[in-house]
């Protein structure tokens, strides 16, 4: 699967960045990183659910995923130093071109009423970024096995260096954005 979107990122798509945007051949934009992240909110009070939700990300992204670690103390949000306040996984190589593979060809068109990702995801230096409301629309997770539904963030890192440049990357890679203005 991965050896797939590689391959063709390589024979098909980067000549054609190539051409669209005319520099370096070395600063050609391709894929850096995803990162899978999930904020815990109310389950960082629990154990349990905070392992579900790690076991699932780790599931989704099919490498073990981190508990991220408070650093200070937050009054405001109930949050003391040191308690888990979400899970994140980064993928790169192999696993990033498989995760992205999946997401593209069966993840999102399993979404009830989906019309593609918003194009406003962008953050001006030629990365991406948009929410998923839920887990489930993954092939390896199971429902009986989940304890909540929960969504998560995922942010597509690039080398473009503007947003022209990556979201041509993203469109030739098969990410599905909304038609239209925004």
């Amino acid at each position: 699967m991965a050896a797939r979107l590689l391959e063709r990122y390589k024979a098909e798509i980067k000549p054609v960045l190539e051409t669209e945007f005319p520099k370096n051949k070395m600063l050609t934009a391709k894929l850096d990183k995803v990162v899978i992240s999930v904020g815990a909110g109310e389950a960082m009070k629990d154990s349990k659910l905070m392992q579900n939700i790690q076991d699932t990300i780790s599931l989704i992204a099919g490498q073990q995923a981190v508990k991220v670690i408070a650093k200070k103390s937050v009054a405001g949000f109930k949050v003391r130093e040191g308690y888990p306040v979400g899970v994140k996984v980064t993928l790169r190589g192999e696993q990033m071109y498989t995760f992205l593979d999946k997401l593209c060809s069966i993840a999102l068109p399993r979404v009830k009423d989906f019309r593609g990702l918003n194009k406003n995801g962008f953050d001006g230096r030629g990365n991406f970024n948009f929410g998923l409301d839920e887990q489930l629309m993954f092939p390896e997770v199971v429902y009986d096995n989940i304890i909540t539904t929960h969504g998560m963030n995922i942010s597509v890192s690039t080398t473009a260096t503007n947003d022209a440049e990556a979201f041509r990357l993203l469109e030739l890679v098969g990410i599905p954005f909304t038609k239209g203005r925004a």
